[in-house]
C-alpha cells in the first residue's frame, strides 16, 4: 500500500492510503458477514482509509440512514480498531424524517444540525473523535458564516478532526474557506466528488441544480485544486458503477459526445498493453494523475476489492500517461 498526507495542521493532519474503501451499502445491500470480510481484507492489505455519511443507506429501507456508520461502530469494536484506520463520515443530507428525502427535507448545515449530526455519528461508530467530517451538501438557507463556525467550534472541542466538503459548488467553497481564513478558523482541506477518467458532459442539469451538477469534478475545480496543492480530492463513483466493464450497465446520455469513444479507446489500449484490467488503469490514473486523487472504491466482494487494490501498485510510463490525458 502507498500513503498521502491529508490536512496542513499538525493536530489534525493524517496519513491515509491512497485508496479509500467506500461503505456506503455496508449494512443493508451489503450483509454484515460480507462487509466485515471486505473491510478485514481491506485492512490485511494496509488500506487505512474509509468512508461513510450519516445518511447511508437511507433509500434502501426507507429509514434516515445510520446503517453503513452502525456497521463500521460493530466492526471497530470487534476487532479492536483504533485510530490507526481513519474514518471519514458525512453529514447535512440525513433526511428528517424516515421515507423523506435529503433533496426536501435535509439536516442541513445550521450550527445545531452539525452539534446534533456529528453526536449521532460519534455514538453510531464508537469513536470520541470524527477524524474527517464532510459538509455532504449545500445547505443556501443557512448563512456560509454559520456553517463555518458551526465546524470550527467542534474542532476546538476536539470532537471533529480535518473538515471537508462534498457537492459544492467551488465559488461556495472558496466563499467558505475565505471566511473561515479571514477569522483563523480551520476550514475545509479535503474535497469529495464525482471524478473519473471519462467526463461528464456539462450543459445538462443536475439532481439538484438546473445548472448542472455541482458534485462532478469539472474545469473549475481542477483548476482550484491545481492552484492550491495542500487540498486533497477524494474521487467517488471513480468507476462509474461498472460502466467502464459491465455490458448490462451502459454508459449514460452523461457521456454522448465525441470525446467518449476516444478516451475509451485509449484507455483499452493501455489496459491491454499493461495487462492490467481497465478498472485498474482507471484507478492508477487517478492516484497519480496531474492533478492527484485519492480514488474511493465501493465493493460487494472481496474479489471486487482485491482488483481494485491491485491498481495502487501499477504504473503507467509517462507515454501512457500522455497518451491518456491527450484523448480527446
Amino acid at each position: 500500500m502507498r500513503y498521502r498526507t491529508i490536512g496542513t495542521a499538525p493536530g489534525t493532519r493524517r496519513e491515509v492510503s491512497v485508496l479509500s474503501l467506500g461503505a456506503m451499502l455496508f449494512g443493508t445491500v451489503t450483509d454484515e458477514a460480507t462487509s466485515f470480510a471486505i473491510l478485514d481484507r481491506f485492512v490485511e492489505a494496509g488500506g487505512t482509509f474509509i468512508d461513510t455519511s450519516d445518511n447511508y443507506a437511507f433509500w434502501v429501507n426507507g429509514t434516515q440512514g445510520g446503517e453503513s456508520e452502525a456497521l463500521l461502530g460493530r466492526w471497530r469494536r470487534s476487532r479492536g480498531i483504533g485510530d490507526e484506520i481513519v474514518i471519514a463520515t458525512k453529514l447535512g443530507a440525513r433526511p428528517l424524517a424516515p421515507g423523506t428525502s435529503y433533496t426536501d427535507n435535509p439536516e442541513g448545515l445550521s450550527a445545531k444540525a452539525i452539534r446534533e449530526a456529528v453526536e449521532g455519528s460519534r455514538e453510531r461508530l464508537g469513536v470520541p473523535k470524527l477524524d474527517l467530517l464532510y459538509a455532504h451538501i449545500e445547505d443556501t438557507a443557512v448563512p456560509l458564516r454559520e456553517t463555518v463556525e458551526g465546524f470550527a467550534e467542534l474542532v476546538a472541542e476536539g470532537t471533529v478532526g480535518l473538515l471537508g466538503a462534498s457537492n459544492h459548488w467551488t465559488w461556495r467553497l472558496e466563499r467558505a474557506r475565505g471566511l473561515a481564513a479571514a477569522a483563523d478558523l480551520p476550514g475545509y482541506e479535503v474535497l469529495q466528488y464525482q471524478h473519473s477518467y471519462l467526463r461528464k458532459r456539462a450543459d445538462l442539469p443536475g439532481q439538484l441544480s438546473p445548472d448542472g451538477d455541482q458534485g462532478v469534478t469539472g474545469g473549475d475545480l481542477l483548476s482550484y485544486l491545481r492552484a492550491d496543492p495542500s487540498l486533497t480530492l477524494v474521487a467517488y463513483t471513480p468507476l462509474l458503477s461498472g460502466r467502464y466493464v459491465r455490458e448490462d450497465k451502459p454508459l449514460g446520455p452523461e457521456f454522448d459526445h465525441a470525446g467518449t469513444p476516444a478516451r475509451l479507446a485509449a484507455l483499452r489500449s493501455v489496459a491491454e498493453e499493461t495487462g492490467a484490467t481497465v478498472n485498474q488503469v482507471v484507478l492508477a490514473w487517478l492516484i497519480d494523475g496531474e492533478v492527484p486523487a485519492i480514488p474511493l472504491v465501493g465493493c460487494s466482494s472481496v474479489a471486487q476489492l482485491n482488483e481494485n487494490l491491485a491498481a495502487v501498485d501499477l504504473e503507467l510510463t509517462p507515454e501512457q500517461r500522455a497518451r491518456l490525458d491527450a484523448a480527446r
